[in-house]
């Protein structure tokens, strides 16, 4: 799978259904290339002009990896 198919993926917390927004960049392991982590924009920080952070999720949060999807656990 490439990051690019990644990329076009929503990615939504399966604790409150919530949509978080979409894969904007990587952190990879430079001594084995696996990814540590995904980067991601918040929903409608293009139109609100920055407002928001970007969110680092883990690799290991990651529930399921849909079509269109990915489902991520984060909270309790």
């Amino acid at each position: 799978m490439r990051l690019s198919d990644l990329q076009s993926k929503d990615i939504v917390n399966v604790i409150d259904g919530r949509n978080i927004g979409n894969i904007i960049d990587v952190k990879v392991d430079e001594r084995n290339g696996a990814i540590i982590s995904l980067i991601v924009e918040p929903k409608g920080k293009f139109i609100s002009f920055g407002k928001g952070e970007d969110t680092e999720i883990r690799w290991q949060s990651i529930e399921r990896i849909g079509e269109d999807v990915i489902l991520v656990r984060l909270g309790n």
